[in-house]
């Protein structure tokens, strides 16, 4: 296998190990790999992909589409580091506002599997950071949604974030009506 899958604390949410080989000409890694995915349990089609690059302090989140233009994620940091955050939406989930919280970095060539239902965002850890996204669905701007950072329980590492205006503004977990479901 070329990529190592692995659960997390919420079963849904996969921590996918990239291959990644280095010598003295520097690395090479393999972040995708339909077979890979489909034998760990993930049927993932790629239908856009795109990447942020960011500076320190920097949190993205927590984003989400809306049904019926809700799709998964698979992200991983090509330089740098962040702290990729992924929140359960689903209101029928047994882990309902439960989250997951991984480093992905550069040098550990790890990527997480962000499902339907949840939202996504990540803060970054270095100088900059390159973080890449595979989607299964494609980008619709009336079903692009949020919800505020920092109201689900998580304690971000950071005391003076940089965010765009957008995200500050998103509504609480707590006010968010969630039309997600298992």
């Amino acid at each position: 296998m070329h990529l190592h899958i692995e659960d997390t604390s919420i079963p849904e949410v996969k921590l996918i190990k990239q291959f990644k080989a280095a010598d003295h000409r520097g690395e090479f890694v393999k972040p995708f790999h339909q077979s890979d995915l489909q034998a760990g349990g993930i049927d993932f089609c790629m239908k856009e992909s795109f990447y942020s690059i960011s500076k320190k302090n920097v949190i993205r989140g927590m984003h989400f589409h809306l049904p019926p233009f809700e799709h998964e994620k698979i992200v991983f940091c090509t330089q740098g580091a962040i702290l990729d955050v992924a929140l359960d939406l689903r209101t029928d989930a047994a882990t309902y506002g439960q989250y997951v919280c991984r480093e992905l970095s550069q040098q550990n060539a790890e990527a997480l599997l962000i499902p339907k239902g949840f939202a996504h965002g990540f803060l970054t850890l270095t100088e900059n950071a390159t973080t890449f996204y595979f989607i299964s669905g494609e980008y619709h701007a009336a079903s692009d949604g949020g919800v505020m950072y920092d109201s689900f329980g998580f304690i971000w590492p950071v005391e003076a974030p940089v965010m765009s205006e957008r995200d500050k503004h998103f509504p609480t977990f707590n006010d968010f009506k969630s039309p997600f479901k298992k």
